[in-house]
Protein backbone atom coordinates (compact mmCIF):
# COMPACT_ATOMS: atom_id res chain seq x y z
CA UNK A 1 0.00 0.00 0.00
CA UNK A 2 1.29 3.38 -0.90
CA UNK A 3 1.97 5.56 2.06
CA UNK A 4 -0.53 8.75 1.25
CA UNK A 5 -3.10 6.58 -0.15
CA UNK A 6 -6.26 5.08 2.33
CA UNK A 7 -7.56 1.72 1.14
CA UNK A 8 -10.21 0.31 2.97
CA UNK A 9 -11.23 -2.96 1.94
CA UNK A 10 -14.67 -4.93 3.50
CA UNK A 11 -16.93 -8.02 2.54
CA UNK A 12 -19.38 -6.57 0.46
CA UNK A 13 -22.23 -8.28 -0.39
CA UNK A 14 -24.14 -8.02 -3.86
CA UNK A 15 -25.80 -4.45 -4.53
CA UNK A 16 -28.94 -4.74 -6.41
CA UNK A 17 -29.16 -2.38 -9.59
CA UNK A 18 -31.00 0.59 -8.31
CA UNK A 19 -29.59 4.17 -8.56
CA UNK A 20 -27.76 5.98 -5.94
CA UNK A 21 -25.79 8.66 -5.21
CA UNK A 22 -21.94 9.21 -4.64
CA UNK A 23 -20.99 11.91 -2.41
CA UNK A 24 -17.05 13.41 -2.42
CA UNK A 25 -15.71 15.92 0.58
CA UNK A 26 -12.88 18.07 -0.54
CA UNK A 27 -11.53 19.35 2.82
CA UNK A 28 -10.30 22.34 2.95
CA UNK A 29 -6.44 22.64 3.85
CA UNK A 30 -4.58 25.29 5.53
CA UNK A 31 -1.27 25.14 3.84
CA UNK A 32 0.19 28.07 2.17
CA UNK A 33 0.05 27.12 -1.24
CA UNK A 34 -3.40 25.40 -2.04
CA UNK A 35 -4.41 24.22 -5.45
CA UNK A 36 -7.59 22.51 -6.38
CA UNK A 37 -7.21 18.77 -6.94
CA UNK A 38 -7.39 16.71 -9.78
CA UNK A 39 -10.09 13.82 -8.77
CA UNK A 40 -10.80 10.94 -9.89
CA UNK A 41 -14.45 8.50 -9.06
CA UNK A 42 -14.94 4.77 -10.79
CA UNK A 43 -16.65 2.15 -9.75
CA UNK A 44 -15.14 -1.43 -9.98
CA UNK A 45 -16.12 -4.83 -10.25
CA UNK A 46 -15.02 -7.08 -6.74
CA UNK A 47 -13.84 -9.72 -8.72
CA UNK A 48 -12.28 -7.92 -11.88
CA UNK A 49 -13.54 -6.25 -14.70
CA UNK A 50 -13.35 -2.79 -16.61
CA UNK A 51 -13.50 -0.05 -14.36
CA UNK A 52 -16.00 2.33 -15.10
CA UNK A 53 -15.36 6.34 -14.80
CA UNK A 54 -17.77 8.49 -13.15
CA UNK A 55 -16.20 11.88 -12.98
CA UNK A 56 -12.94 13.42 -13.63
CA UNK A 57 -12.14 16.73 -12.17
CA UNK A 58 -9.19 18.31 -13.86
CA UNK A 59 -8.40 21.73 -15.56
CA UNK A 60 -10.26 21.30 -18.32
CA UNK A 61 -10.03 25.18 -19.55
CA UNK A 62 -6.25 24.81 -19.71
CA UNK A 63 -4.51 24.36 -23.02
CA UNK A 64 -1.55 24.96 -25.33
CA UNK A 65 1.70 23.11 -24.64
CA UNK A 66 0.56 22.27 -21.26
CA UNK A 67 -3.17 21.01 -21.07
CA UNK A 68 -4.77 20.29 -17.86
CA UNK A 69 -4.68 16.62 -19.04
CA UNK A 70 -1.24 16.47 -19.19
CA UNK A 71 -0.99 15.88 -15.41
CA UNK A 72 -4.06 13.17 -15.27
CA UNK A 73 -1.56 10.54 -14.43
CA UNK A 74 -0.69 11.50 -10.93
CA UNK A 75 -4.04 10.17 -10.71
CA UNK A 76 -2.21 6.69 -10.67
CA UNK A 77 -4.71 3.80 -9.52
CA UNK A 78 -7.33 5.23 -11.84
CA UNK A 79 -5.09 6.33 -14.82
CA UNK A 80 -3.51 2.63 -14.85
CA UNK A 81 -7.79 1.09 -14.40
CA UNK A 82 -8.85 2.64 -17.65
CA UNK A 83 -8.35 6.74 -17.27
CA UNK A 84 -4.97 6.39 -19.93
CA UNK A 85 -7.92 4.98 -22.66
CA UNK A 86 -10.34 7.37 -21.67
CA UNK A 87 -11.08 10.30 -24.51
CA UNK A 88 -11.22 13.55 -23.06
CA UNK A 89 -13.26 15.46 -22.33
CA UNK A 90 -16.04 13.18 -22.10
CA UNK A 91 -19.27 14.03 -21.83
CA UNK A 92 -21.36 13.50 -18.66
CA UNK A 93 -18.23 12.78 -16.99
CA UNK A 94 -15.13 15.56 -17.22
CA UNK A 95 -15.50 18.48 -15.01
CA UNK A 96 -13.08 21.36 -13.90
CA UNK A 97 -11.52 20.88 -10.27
CA UNK A 98 -13.67 21.65 -7.34
CA UNK A 99 -12.98 24.20 -3.84
CA UNK A 100 -13.37 22.64 -0.83
CA UNK A 101 -16.80 21.46 -0.19
CA UNK A 102 -19.33 18.66 -0.75
CA UNK A 103 -20.11 17.63 -3.91
CA UNK A 104 -22.73 14.76 -4.87
CA UNK A 105 -23.01 12.88 -8.42
CA UNK A 106 -25.33 10.43 -9.23
CA UNK A 107 -24.63 6.46 -9.39
CA UNK A 108 -25.34 5.16 -13.26
CA UNK A 109 -28.68 3.94 -13.43
CA UNK A 110 -27.57 1.22 -15.34
CA UNK A 111 -25.41 -0.44 -13.09
CA UNK A 112 -25.86 -4.50 -13.26
CA UNK A 113 -26.45 -6.29 -10.16
CA UNK A 114 -22.93 -7.69 -8.65
CA UNK A 115 -20.67 -6.83 -5.64
CA UNK A 116 -19.25 -3.22 -6.73
CA UNK A 117 -16.06 -1.48 -4.95
CA UNK A 118 -16.47 2.46 -5.36
CA UNK A 119 -13.25 4.46 -5.71
CA UNK A 120 -11.90 8.14 -5.54
CA UNK A 121 -8.67 9.22 -6.27
CA UNK A 122 -7.38 13.22 -5.44
CA UNK A 123 -3.88 14.20 -6.40
CA UNK A 124 -2.69 18.07 -6.02
CA UNK A 125 -0.02 20.04 -7.56
CA UNK A 126 2.20 20.57 -3.99
CA UNK A 127 0.12 18.72 -2.32
CA UNK A 128 -0.53 15.31 -1.66
CA UNK A 129 -2.11 11.67 -3.29
CA UNK A 130 -4.77 9.53 -1.59
CA UNK A 131 -7.20 7.25 -2.83
CA UNK A 132 -10.37 6.03 -0.64
CA UNK A 133 -12.24 3.11 -1.54
CA UNK A 134 -15.66 2.05 -0.32
CA UNK A 135 -17.26 -1.46 -1.40
CA UNK A 136 -20.79 -0.93 -1.91
CA UNK A 137 -23.33 -2.97 0.05
CA UNK A 138 -27.29 -3.16 -0.57
CA UNK A 139 -26.82 -0.01 2.02
CA UNK A 140 -24.52 2.24 0.49
CA UNK A 141 -20.89 2.84 2.13
CA UNK A 142 -18.59 5.53 3.48
CA UNK A 143 -15.28 5.64 4.15
CA UNK A 144 -12.89 8.70 4.95
CA UNK A 145 -9.69 9.89 3.67
CA UNK A 146 -7.49 11.32 5.89
CA UNK A 147 -5.82 14.34 3.95
CA UNK A 148 -6.58 15.12 0.67
CA UNK A 149 -10.09 13.42 0.86
CA UNK A 150 -12.69 14.03 3.24
CA UNK A 151 -16.05 11.85 3.88
CA UNK A 152 -16.68 9.66 0.89
CA UNK A 153 -20.12 8.32 0.80
CA UNK A 154 -22.55 6.07 -1.16
CA UNK A 155 -26.22 6.19 -0.87
CA UNK A 156 -28.73 3.71 -2.31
Amino acid sequence: MRPSSLVLLAGAVSAPAVAGTVTVTVPRLNVAEYHRPYVAIWLEPVGGGAARTLAVWYDVKKTGNEPGTKWLSDLRAWWRKGGRSLKLPADGVSGATRAPGQYTIPLPADIKPGQYVLNVEAARETGGRELVSVPITAAGGRATGKSELGAVAVTR
